[in-house]
């Protein structure tokens, strides 16, 4: 979204240069050569989402440039796993491989399993302290995700002020698409939607087992409250 900002140059891909050894390992040159072309007036920004639950990536971005801005995208830790787990089940399904019902992943010995790894990434308030040891919170914005997805300009705009960019992103750069079920992009008169893997429907899951996910959910989202003094929207 953020490319529709004429100040703003975005790598296409997700680059994986601060998690990824192999990326890591070949340098700061290496990783300039992923970023897209930009005048000395824009801003370049990437997305890799695995930096945020990597424990050695916020000392390495740190090291690169201490003075550099966040945006870490969050959304209701529960929704988050439903996603994890769909994400990973229809690769599978594209492969033709099978894979286990979510069930037999949230569930160990009649409770739920603690062990599992997208759970474990949910956990927002352990991710962002490691990142505080290494950046002011204001450093770091929180962008509202069930809100992007339900009503994306409003936290668009929080994004430019953050960046200290001019308001150049307006209302009817989005619409709904009824078709997909989410909002798309308009730029310029071409319209851009979300890759298809986006919108998928989660899997359908017991409502007590949901129920167990939210209070499980329910002192670790306190804590992220606390932390970041504010709360959101989530069960």
């Amino acid at each position: 979204m953020l490319s529709l900002h004429p100040d703003v140059a975005a790598a296409e891909n997700e680059v994986h240069f601060f998690d990824w050894e192999e990326h890591y390992s070949q340098g700061l040159r290496w990783y300039l050569g992923q970023m897209p072309f930009s005048s000395p007036h824009q801003l370049t920004v990437e997305k890799t989402p695995a930096y945020f639950t990597s424990p050695k990536v916020p000392e390495r971005v740190h090291s690169m440039n201490p003075g550099i801005r966040l945006l870490l995208i969050l959304r209701d830790p529960s929704e988050r796993v439903l996603s994890d787990y769909t994400q990973v089940f229809y690769n599978h399904v594209q492969k033709r491989k099978p894979y286990p019902s979510i069930e037999e992943f949230l569930v160990r010995d009649g409770r739920l399993n603690v062990g599992y790894k997208a759970l474990n990434r949910s956990l927002y308030h352990v991710h962002l302290q490691n990142w505080l040891r290494f950046f002011p919170l204001r450093r770091i914005h929180i962008v509202d995700g069930d809100r992007l997805i339900r009503d994306p300009f409003p936290e668009i705009q929080k994004v430019e002020r953050f960046l200290k960019l001019s308001p150049q992103i307006n209302a009817s750069n989005f619409y709904f698409n009824k078709t997909k079920g989410f909002y798309c992009l308009r730029d310029g008169g071409r319209d851009r939607c979300l890759h298809e893997s986006k919108g998928r429907a989660h899997p359908q899951v017991d409502p007590k087992l949901l129920n167990k996910l939210h209070e499980y959910f329910h002192e670790p989202n306190r804590k992220f409250f606390e932390l970041v003094g504010r709360t959101f929207d989530w069960h």
